[in-house]
C-alpha cells in the first residue's frame, strides 16, 4: 500500500468517525435537554449542517470526477 491510498483511507476513516461522533453528541444534548421531537429536529437541523455539506460536497467530487 503506498502512502496516498493510506493518506486517503486514514482521511475517509477519520473523517467519518468524527461525523458519527458529533452525531451521538447531539443527540446527547437534545435527550439531555428534553428538547422534544420538534427541539430534535432543529439542533439536528443546525448542528448537522456543517456535517451535511461536507458529506454533499464528498458526493459531488465523487460523482462529478473533479
Amino acid at each position: 500500500m503506498d502512502i496516498e491510498t493510506f493518506e486517503s483511507w486514514s482521511l475517509t476513516i477519520g473523517i467519518s468517525s468524527l461525523i458519527l461522533y458529533m452525531t451521538y453528541i447531539i443527540y446527547r444534548l437534545a435527550k439531555e435537554s428534553n428538547a422534544g421531537k420538534f427541539g430534535y429536529f432543529i439542533l439536528f437541523l443546525t448542528l448537522g449542517l456543517g456535517m451535511i455539506g461536507y458529506i454533499v460536497k464528498t458526493l459531488l467530487e465523487y460523482f462529478l470526477a473533479i
